[in-house]
């Protein structure tokens, strides 16, 4: 394959991947704010987006984990990196039309880099230092995600328990505007700089740049694929997540919110690549179980965690099969 037709598809699996990302998590940070009937998708989506490309042009603390930090770049190749984006568009889109379940592509993209890198240089490939943080996100996403939700919606319970029903929707109707902001701004933060480190990773790998830096223009390109993806397929999962996992109204969604998005902005500054997914699952689960615990719909909960447990081994086999398969094919070349 020639060297730069090899870049070129490279970078395209990682914009496919960004745009199946826009089907499957980006609708998390505007799935709490539509469910509440607070703002419509149209103008959800042109905040979502708005604040995402803020978010992603905060830093790039989560992008450098992602693109330095998960796997040896010096053994890898193109190849490697194009294999992971494969896994994670054939599982995403499964889980996508199985069902609308929202799927961490965090967890898909550490386990198809990891799978593939894996199957080009073996176990010295994989680097603990960001192996680490990929753990510490799973703790922050799971115990902090539920526990601000729940923390949260009970200091309101607290502190407005004598207010009127209709006093708590107009109050909560326009601070949930702010924290659906603040959910989308940290989701760009994080999980928007998941797939710019890796398109940066690419171009270290084609030649294109000599060291590991983001630049502007990538940080556009991606935030806009995202965005792309969540107008054309989003809906889905806001579904499954604003009106399946447990009844919603403002309150509960700034409650979920504010929780989620804190716990993604402190993992965000550290430097740590959790699932926001999960963060806003656990949060929502939270807020839900305040009121009481047969609140959340746990049918739908048990399937959302299947297909969380099932993204580590699922992408990390893909990516290993595809990899090895196009080394075969290609005669061991990247």
């Amino acid at each position: 394959m020639d060297f730069s037709v090899g870049l070129i598809f490279a970078l395209g699996l990682v914009l496919a991947a960004e745009f199946v990302n826009g089907w499957t998590d980006a609708p998390n940070s505007i799935a709490t704010v539509v469910s509440t009937r607070v703002l419509a998708p149209f103008y959800a989506l042109a905040m979502a987006t708005f604040f995402n490309i803020l978010g992603a042009m905060s830093g790039t603390a989560v992008a450098s984990t992602i693109g330095k930090g998960i796997v040896e770049t010096s053994v890898i190749d193109l190849t490697t990196v194009g294999a992971a984006m494969i896994a994670i568009v054939c599982w995403s889109t499964f889980t996508y039309y199985w069902g609308g379940l929202p799927t961490s592509e965090s967890h898909a993209l550490v386990a198809g880099l990891s799978g593939a890198a894996l199957a080009t240089a073996g176990p010295s490939a994989l680097l603990w230092v960001g192996w680490k943080k990929v753990f510490l996100g799973l703790l922050f996403s799971t115990f902090l995600g539920f526990g601000g939700g729940l923390i949260v919606m009970t200091a309101v319970y607290r502190i407005f328990a004598k207010a009127s029903p209709a006093f708590i929707r107009r109050l909560f109707g326009k601070a949930q505007l702010l924290s659906s902001a603040l959910m989308a701004f940290s989701h760009g933060s994080n999980d928007g700089q998941k797939f710019i480190g890796v398109f940066c990773l690419v171009l270290l790998l084609g030649g294109v740049h000599q060291t590991f830096h983001v630049p502007l223009w990538v940080i556009l390109l991606c935030a806009a694929v995202m965005g792309v993806g969540t107008s054309i397929g989003g809906w889905k999962i806001i579904k499954t997540m604003g009106l399946k996992l447990t009844k919603l109204e403002p309150v509960h969604g700034f409650a979920a919110e504010t929780g989620a998005g804190a716990t993604i902005a402190l993992a965000s500054h550290l430097g740590i690549p959790l699932s926001t997914t999960h963060t806003i699952n656990t949060a929502i689960m939270g807020v839900g179980a305040t009121r009481r615990f047969s609140a959340v719909r746990w049918g739908v909960t048990r399937n959302i965690v299947v297909a969380w447990l099932l993204t580590f081994p699922v992408c990390g086999a893909i990516a290993f099969c595809v990899a090895k398969a196009a080394r075969l094919l290609l005669g061991g070349s990247g």
